[in-house]
């Protein structure tokens, strides 16, 4: 194939990359592990352009310390407001800095630099701006008591909402910056002081957010950014005693291991885990509206997406014209560089990923599917691979079964929305989900019958900061943003008070 020129790095970001990228402890930036330096590389050409260190024991136990004296004292002093302003301040210092962000972003991770714009820079400025409101928003409640203990004495009781603590997060490293934010934002909200090791892949953003956290002045400790990998970091952190809280984003697996690691010493935690979520075409949905089922669900940020619609469930009346649509669409789609303007698929975030990703395909090959797109070359540099739809595949398949987090998807023919919500139930996954139809009765009926954490009508993948966001079944424990994120991060405190 004729390749697409990578565009240049700019040189904002050539600069970034070219400083010295440490983790950021007590306020300030420190040395890792001597000798430990793990490579980030450009995904759409595979070059190493920066290296982070290795944080060992040593500085995952330093930065709980630093997070405890915060909680402790200057973060606990500070009143609601003057959190809140903080907390707009930095989302003000993100928002000016956004193309940078995006840039970094879309050089370690391969996604398009408008996505990293509009959701990873932008979505952080969204997602702060709202935890900030919420600052001066928590209150308890009052009531009376009905038991008088001694006989004849009067009571008034009320609950105070309390930080749980120090939070320990860990994220994943297709947003790393907005999923990061995800976690810090309503921490910092309910006066928790965070640790967050980000993801080895893709760190450069979280450390540059780190220093903007630094230059809008935080109080040293409130937030700490501990690179590397997650059998040393990663380790250290969840079974640290002095985290009260964990918040895992990542794979059911790895979940699994920080949910024990939690339960061992009764921390709290949240975990938002894998997925294989289906998308229900009906015979009813709108005419054309192929390119968008195509583009927001299935190969949105090349698949790269814990609630990617992996799974097609289509009508069997349409389903041939519909499949032939989508294979066109996905075999026009463009392959280049995020930075480039033009590319529609951009590359995955690593080899090894790519490679996870291929193997998947060969598999579902070799169990009887066959490929109706994604036979093409793609670019030599770089970690890329098409967009690929297989058929002909039954539900017990591992192409339907497991997360491939990548541009593949399967597609299979349904009887009518019964069958098609009978398959989409019969996963240990449940994060989302998503029917496309015109008729308000089958998308109630849906709406009440798919179990799943998310459920779209006649769209895909779209979030909001006020909406409440996780899984059922093994696609996760507790729920991100909104109100619901709030309450993760707080403990109540019960008083009562004898008066007469």
């Amino acid at each position: 194939m004729n390749e697409r020129m990578v565009p240049p790095i700019s040189p904002a970001a050539a600069a970034f990359l070219a400083r010295s990228h440490r983790p950021f402890i007590n306020g300030r930036f420190v040395d890792g592990l001597a000798g430990n330096d793990l490579p980030v590389d450009d995904s759409a050409s595979g070059e190493i352009v920066a290296r982070v260190p290795e944080s060992g024991p040593e500085l995952v136990d330093r930065a709980v310390h630093a997070a405890r004296a915060a909680l402790e004292g200057p973060w606990a002093s500070m009143r609601p407001v003057d959190r809140q302003n903080l907390m707009l301040k930095l989302a003000d210092a993100v928002e000016a800095d956004a193309d940078l962000l995006a840039e970094i972003e879309s050089i370690e991770n391969g996604k398009s630099l408008g996505v990293a714009r509009m959701l990873s820079a932008g979505g952080t400025v969204d997602w702060l701006r709202y935890y900030a409101g919420w600052a001066t928003k928590i209150e308890g409640s009052t009531f009376q008591v009905s038991i008088p203990v001694p006989p004849g004495a009067r009571h008034q009781a009320m609950t105070v909402m309390e930080p749980v603590g120090v939070v320990g997060a860990i994220v994943p490293w297709n947003f790393p910056l907005l999923i990061g934010m995800w976690k810090i934002a309503p921490a910092l909200a309910c006066g928790c002081t965070v640790v967050l090791k980000p993801p080895q892949e893709t760190p450069l953003g979280l450390l540059r957010l780190a220093e903007l956290i630094e230059a809008v002045g935080f109080p040293p400790g409130v937030v700490n950014i501990v690179t590397g990998s997650g059998s040393v970091t990663g380790e250290a952190l969840i079974r640290h005693p002095g985290i009260d809280k964990l918040t895992f984003t990542g794979s059911t697996e790895v979940g699994k291991r920080v949910g024990h690691a939690a339960v061992d010493r009764v921390a709290r935690f949240t975990l938002e885990l894998g997925s294989k979520s289906p998308m229900i075409l009906l015979a009813d949905m709108e005419e054309g509206i192929e390119p968008l089922v195509a583009g927001l669900g299935m190969f949105f940020n090349q698949g790269q997406v814990c609630t990617s619609a992996s799974r097609l469930l289509i009508e069997k009346s349409i389903y041939d014209s519909t499949l032939a649509r989508l294979a066109e669409i996905a075999d026009g789609m463009t392959l280049g560089a995020g930075r480039d303007a033009e590319a529609q698929i951009n590359p995955l975030v690593s080899a090894k990923h790519r490679k996870s990703v291929e193997g998947f395909v060969e598999r579902g090959l070799a169990a009887g599917g066959e490929r109706v797109s994604g036979a093409r070359p793609v670019p030599a540099r770089g970690h890329y691979v098409a967009p690929t739809i297989l058929h002909n595949v039954r539900p017990d398949m591992e192409i339907m079964r497991e997360e491939v987090f990548g541009p593949v998807v399967a597609a299979m023919p349904v009887a009518d929305l019964d069958e098609a919500i009978r398959i989409a139930n019969d996963t240990r996954y449940g994060l989302s989900a998503s029917i496309w139809t015109r008729d308000l009765g089958k998308a109630m009926t849906a709406i009440h019958s798919l179990k799943a954490g998310t459920v779209w009508v006649n769209s895909h993948n779209t979030l909001d900061p006020a909406a409440p966001f996780g899984g059922f079944k093994q696609s996760g424990i507790g729920r991100e943003h909104g109100r619901a994120a709030i309450e993760g991060y707080l403990e109540t405190k019960t008083v009562i008070m004898r008066y007469a």
